[in-house]
């Protein structure tokens, strides 16, 4: 399964993110991790970037809910503890489980 993290530098959110998302390959071979990282404005309105971190499984935004704004900006996640930064080790599970569906 291809996952991308997409992410912007100046976001501290995008590496905690990553360091799940290799736990997760480490568990699952078949998950193959690449990142980007989104540089400008325009590439972030190319890319459709709902902010970093963005996480996609096979080219699609697995979080981005109906009208989720693009652009160069930290993205916080719903989790069962409030919002957070990045998604939990659970929702990604979850998320890839559903993609694998």
């Amino acid at each position: 399964m291809d996952v991308a993290l997409l992410y912007f530098d100046d976001c501290p959110n995008w590496k905690l993110a990553d360091q799940r998302l290799a736990a997760i390959a480490v568990e699952c071979p078949d998950v193959v991790v690449t990142r980007r990282r989104v540089e400008t404005v325009d590439e972030a309105e190319r890319l459709g970037f709902h902010g970093s971190p963005s996480i996609l499984v096979g080219g699609v935004d697995v979080f981005a809910g109906p009208g989720a704004e693009v652009g160069l900006s930290c993205r916080l996640y719903p989790t069962p503890d409030g919002l957070a930064g990045a998604p939990t080790m659970e929702q990604l599970r979850a998320k890839f489980d559903v993609a694998v569906a």
